[in-house]
C-alpha cells in the first residue's frame, strides 16, 4: 500500500515538473523578438508587440495574400505602447542607409527603385543652361501676352505657392473654359522622361508648344507668337543676349521656358530629405511608421518610387470613366494601343501636401485618394452594352485590398506630409515693353 502512494505521488510530481518545464520553454519561445532582417534579437514582452505589426517579418499577413471579398476586413489597432515598441524598431531600422532598409512589399515583375533625394536636371545637348536663357524664360513664363488672349501665362496654371499646380480640380483654359484634366505640377518635370498625364511629350520644349499652339489652351500660333514678341523691344534685347541676335522664333520660346521649368526642382528643405541626411529625429513616429508601410503593407512602392516617388509608368487604377460622362481614355489617346485604354502617367509625390485636388479628374483629397488604394482601387463593371467591348479597360493588378485601418491611414498621411518642401515665393520679373 505505502509503495502505491509512494509511486502515485512520484507520478504527480514528475508531471508537475514536465508541466512546468514546457510552460517555461513556451513563455521563453513568446517572448523571443526578432529583428526587421528576422534574426533573433532581444527579449520581448509577452504582449506579442512586434510580429502583428507590419509583416515579413513585421506583419502576419502579406497585402497581396487578401481576396477581394475580405476587403472590409481592417487590422486591429494595438495599444499605444505596443506601437511605441515598434516605431523605436523602425527608426533604428530607417536610420541605416537606404540599401539596409527592411526589403519593400513588390509585385511580381516591379524592379526595386529606392526613395531618395532629388538631384538637379540635367540639360540637353541641344539646349544648354545659360544665365541669359533661364532670365528670358522666367519673363516668358509670366507673361499672359505669349496667349492669344494676351491674358494667360504659364503663370497662370502653375503657381510656385501652390506646389507648380493650381489647386482647381480641373484646369482653366483658353476664355476660362474649363478643361477634362487636372493641371499636373511642374516640380520635377526636369526629371521625367514623357510629361502630360497621357504622355504625350518627351520634352518640356516639345510641353511648351503643345500648351502654347493648343486652340483649348493658350490658342496661339508660331506666327502671331514672333510677331507679338518682336515689336517688344524689351525682348528684342533678351533673345539677342540669349540666342546671339533678336530673332524670335517659337523654338526659341521653347527653349527659353524650358530652361527656366528646368531650375524648378525639389530642394532638401522637406523633413524627409532632412531625415535622409542623417537628422533622424526630423520624422515623427508617425510618419516613420508611414514610411514603412509607404514601401511595404501599402503598396505604394510599386508605382510611387525613386527620388521623385513615381516610376514614370502608365497604370490604369480605374478612373477612366468608360463610357460615361468623363470619359478620359489617357494613355490610349496617344498610342491607339488597347493595353492603354484608361492609363495615366503616376504622378510624382513631391509636396502632394500642397497640390490637392488629386488625380486627372481632380475628384479627391488626399484621404480619398488613401480610401481608394485600401480598397483596392477603382473596380467598374461594364455595362451589358460595353461587356463585349475589346477597348473595355481592366484595372491593374498592382492594386489589391491593403486593410489598412485608421491608424494606419494616419501614419501614411503623416509620411506623405514629410514630402512637403519649404514654400516659395516666385514673383514675377518687370516684363519687357
Amino acid at each position: 500500500m505505502q509503495l502505491q502512494v509512494i509511486l502515485k505521488i512520484k507520478i504527480v510530481v514528475l508531471s508537475l515538473v514536465l508541466l512546468l518545464s514546457t510552460n517555461v520553454f513556451a513563455i521563453e519561445t513568446a517572448n523571443q523578438n526578432y529583428k526587421i532582417d528576422g534574426s533573433l534579437a532581444s527579449p520581448r514582452p509577452a504582449t506579442d508587440t512586434i510580429e502583428w505589426v507590419y509583416g515579413d517579418p513585421l506583419t502576419t499577413t502579406s497585402p497581396t495574400n487578401f481576396a477581394p471579398e475580405d476587403r472590409h476586413d481592417l487590422r486591429p489597432v494595438r495599444a499605444d505602447d505596443d506601437y511605441a515598441q515598434v516605431t523605436r524598431i523602425l527608426r533604428a531600422a530607417y536610420s541605416q542607409p537606404p540599401a539596409q532598409w527592411p526589403k519593400p512589399h513588390l509585385r511580381p515583375g516591379v524592379a526595386h527603385v529606392e526613395l531618395g533625394s532629388v538631384r538637379p536636371a540635367s540639360f540637353p545637348e541641344n539646349n544648354p543652361f545659360t544665365d541669359a536663357k533661364a532670365k528670358l524664360g522666367q519673363t516668358l513664363f509670366f507673361d499672359g501676352r505669349l496667349s492669344g488672349t494676351g491674358q494667360m501665362a504659364c503663370a497662370s496654371c502653375h503657381v510656385a505657392e501652390l506646389g507648380w499646380g493650381d489647386g482647381r480640380a480641373r484646369a482653366l483654359g483658353h476664355g476660362v473654359n474649363q478643361l477634362a484634366r487636372n493641371t499636373p505640377s511642374l516640380l520635377n518635370a526636369g526629371v521625367q522622361r514623357e510629361l502630360f498625364w497621357d504622355g504625350r511629350a518627351q520634352s518640356i520644349e516639345r510641353l511648351v508648344v503643345e500648351v502654347l499652339t493648343n486652340e483649348s489652351e493658350m490658342r496661339t500660333t508660331a506666327e502671331q507668337l514672333q510677331a507679338k514678341l518682336q515689336a517688344i523691344e524689351g525682348y528684342r534685347a533678351l533673345f539677342k543676349e540669349a540666342f546671339g541676335d533678336e530673332t524670335v522664333t517659337m523654338g526659341r520660346v521653347a527653349q527659353a521656358i524650358a530652361t527656366h521649368v528646368r531650375t524648378i526642382v525639389s530642394e532638401p528643405s522637406a523633413e524627409f530629405d532632412r531625415f535622409l541626411a542623417g537628422e533622424h529625429d526630423r520624422l515623427s513616429d508617425s510618419a516613420i511608421r508611414g514610411l514603412h508601410l509607404f514601401r511595404t503593407n501599402a503598396g505604394c512602392l510599386n508605382c510611387h518610387n525613386g527620388p521623385i516617388l513615381s516610376d514614370g509608368e502608365f497604370h490604369n487604377i480605374g478612373l477612366h470613366y468608360f463610357g460615361r460622362k468623363y470619359e478620359d481614355l489617357g494613355r490610349y489617346i496617344v498610342t491607339q494601343k488597347p493595353e492603354d485604354v484608361g492609363r495615366f502617367r503616376t504622378p510624382p509625390l513631391r509636396n502632394i501636401a500642397r497640390t490637392a485636388p488629386y488625380m486627372h479628374v481632380g475628384f479627391f483629397d488626399l484621404p480619398g485618394v488613401i480610401n481608394m488604394y485600401n480598397a483596392g482601387g477603382s473596380r467598374p463593371r461594364p455595362r451589358p452594352e460595353f461587356e463585349n467591348n475589346p477597348l473595355w479597360p481592366e484595372t491593374s493588378d498592382l492594386l489589391v485590398p491593403l486593410h489598412l485601418n485608421d491608424r494606419d491611414k494616419e501614419d501614411l498621411t503623416a509620411f506623405l506630409e514629410s514630402l512637403t518642401e519649404r514654400r516659395r515665393r516666385d514673383l514675377a520679373p518687370e516684363l519687357p515693353r
